[in-house]
């Protein structure tokens, strides 16, 4: 462990780097902070702690930037703890109130809102249809030759499709069949609808077989897309922004990185998250962002996990904030999406 000059030096140092983004140096240490010392003592601490890994010294700056190490000490020992303010708090009930109409939109709104408060990446991964539970699906006429196939979850997520109404069945038959299949397969999860408990709903409850065939096709094709967890981002631009991407190469990097769907859910998936989780640079296993941090949590309802809410930002990044507002959104989210009857 760290004295406490040391824990005081380095606290200053991270907090100065994370609000300026410039190499901190023993002089602004002395004429910001309260140290009891002066400039040639506090450089000698920071000459310790580069020693023991917690500072680097960038190219030839008279500065220190905090290391992997440092950041990892900082938000596990020195941060103090903050909470969003009343305002802060406000303008989220108020985004959800006046922005939100269905479903979907809780799902891209938050992305929106957490960019927003933390003025960095935001994702938000939206339930897994896999780890749902089937409630229903129903057939919505359009015109004479097409219907809207609807499937909807637990977890009020809802896919739709618009199909082609096979030639000679009539909605009445499609309502028919749909009203077989809710009975049998409400309240089981995606991945336990066996292909067998399909061939008994087609032998015991709908004796035209190619019709059943034909609506099973047109179930099948609703479900494929949402196989894999979605993930709505928010605050892209800003993050460019930062001056940690004024390098293009890392820009670069980091657009790659976001364009991969599935990569970002495998980056949140290798985190199983109990509360608040944040993982600094190298300790994220993925090399595309390991000049990063990822700062996450679960949200849940009735209990169950649902999906995932995360910021992702250099590892400059301003931790005690971020990490208030996901603490805030993972408790909160769950009862915004119980008043969509989720």
């Amino acid at each position: 462990m760290l004295d406490e000059r040391k824990c005081k030096i380095l606290q200053a140092i991270i907090d100065d780097y994370i609000s300026t983004a410039e190499p901190v140096g023993s002089r602004t240490i002395a004429r910001k902070y309260n140290m009891g010392v002066g400039p040639a003592t506090i450089r000698n601490e920071m000459a310790d702690l580069e020693v023991l890994g917690y500072l680097e010294q960038p190219h030839t700056s008279a500065g220190r930037i905090p290391s992997a190490k440092g950041y990892r000490f900082y938000v596990d020992c020195l941060m103090s703890p903050s909470s969003l303010s009343e305002q802060e708090i406000n303008l989220i009930n108020n985004w959800y109130h006046t922005k939100v109409r269905r479903i979907e939109e809780v799902f891209q709104e938050t992305a929106k809102i957490l960019s927003r408060l933390t003025r960095n990446i935001s994702l938000v991964v939206a339930p897994q249809f896999s780890q749902s539970t089937f409630k229903y699906m129903q057939f919505l006429p359009l015109d004479e030759t097409r219907a809207i196939l609807v499937v909807v979850t637990d977890t009020g997520y809802l896919e739709n499709k618009v199909i082609a109404i096979p030639e000679g069945i009539t909605m009445p038959e499609l309502q028919r069949i749909a009203a077989a299949v809710n009975s049998r397969l409400a309240g089981l999860q995606f991945n336990q609808i066996k292909s067998s408990l399909i061939r008994d709903i087609r032998n015991d409850v709908i004796p035209d077989h190619a019709l059943f065939e034909k609506t099973l096709d047109m179930l099948r094709q609703a479900l494929t897309p949402s196989q894999r967890d979605r993930i709505y981002l928010g605050g892209t631009t800003q993050m460019l922004n930062q001056p940690e991407f004024r390098d293009v190469e890392k820009a670069k990097g980091l657009l790659t990185v976001l364009e991969e769907e599935k990569l970002l859910a495998d980056i949140l998936e290798s985190q199983e998250a109990n509360g608040v989780v944040v993982t600094i640079g190298q300790e994220n296993k993925f090399s595309g962002i390991q000049d990063l941090s990822v700062i996450q949590a679960t949200y849940r309802v009735d209990g169950q996990v649902v999906g995932k809410v995360a910021v992702l930002g250099p590892t400059r990044i301003e931790y005690s904030k971020v990490m208030s507002v996901l603490d805030f959104m993972h408790r909160h989210l769950g009862e915004i999406l119980k008043k969509y009857g989720v």
